[in-house]
């Protein structure tokens, strides 16, 4: 009698279980789905009765390998993605699916490449975010039947080819030139609009064209250099171009008498 209890207590031990914090066991009996277990120390019937599966159910994280696809602009690109998922119903994703990681893990590969394919090549390269949001989309709905949880879907990297790398650096030069001479233009239009309006403000005030004349001389000796400025009136100019002109028509009458 004591060896049967002994035998019984044995087999009773053989079935007892641990499951860590982040795994839930799926138990079937008899080859029927009974309920989940854990996490911490449980039992199942041994002898084969019930069959334990212990199923993660942290994040992971998957790096979908490189995929060479075509834009809806028909241009060959090259796209790495990252795919974080966790599974949210462990029975599902046993009872639902065959193998859960193969299946997601496919089903990205061929969301990327019908995204990719749906987009121009700029959206994929400017609106990364929107792309990125698409991805998951496309692949959640599909997931969530196996109990699965997609939580992020990203390109990680964009690999174009060395022809289209060199027209889109042309393309940004060209760019960066153009804005250049528009900057360029605003600020030549920007200065003759001041100078109109200094030489307007100077021809109002002609003590202001001295003044001018006087600050010039001084920037050119700050130098301490040899240049030697002299100074003449405005007025003295005027009057020695009057008397150039007289002294001019004096000469003329002269010779037409002397005729």
């Amino acid at each position: 009698m004591l060896i049967i209890i002994l035998v019984l207590v044995v087999i009773g031990l053989t079935g007892l279980r641990i499951a860590q914090e982040y795994q839930r066991a799926v138990i079937f009996r008899l080859g029927r789905y009974v309920g989940l277990r854990g996490p911490g120390l449980y039992w199942i019937i041994p002898l084969g009765i019930e069959r334990s599966i212990p199923i993660d159910i942290r994040t992971r994280t998957v790096s979908a390998e490189q995929q060479e696809t075509i834009t809806r602009d028909s241009v060959t690109i090259k796209v790495n993605a990252v795919l974080w998922y966790r599974i949210a119903d462990a029975a599902k994703s046993v009872i639902e699916v065959a193998d859960a990681p193969a299946a997601v893990y496919q089903l990205a590969l061929t969301g990327l490449r019908n995204i990719i394919g749906q987009h121009d090549l700029d959206e994929v390269l400017q609106e990364r975010d929107k792309i990125n949001t698409l991805l998951g989309e496309s692949i959640a709905g599909s997931t969530f039947a196996w109990g699965l949880e997609v939580q992020r879907f990203e390109m990680k990297d964009v690999e174009l080819p060395a022809v289209m790398q060199q027209v889109m650096a042309m393309q940004a030069e060209a760019i960066r030139e153009k804005r250049a001479r528009i900057i360029k233009a605003e600020a030549e239009f920007d200065a003759s609009v001041k100078l109109s309006a200094a030489a307007a403000q100077i021809m109002e005030n002609p003590a202001a064209l001295e003044l001018r004349r006087m600050q010039m001389i001084a920037e050119v000796g700050a130098d301490n250099n040899s240049t030697m400025v002299v100074m003449i009136p405005s007025d003295f100019v005027s009057l020695s171009h009057a008397l150039t002109q007289y002294l001019q028509r004096g000469g003329e009458s002269k010779a037409d008498t002397n005729t």
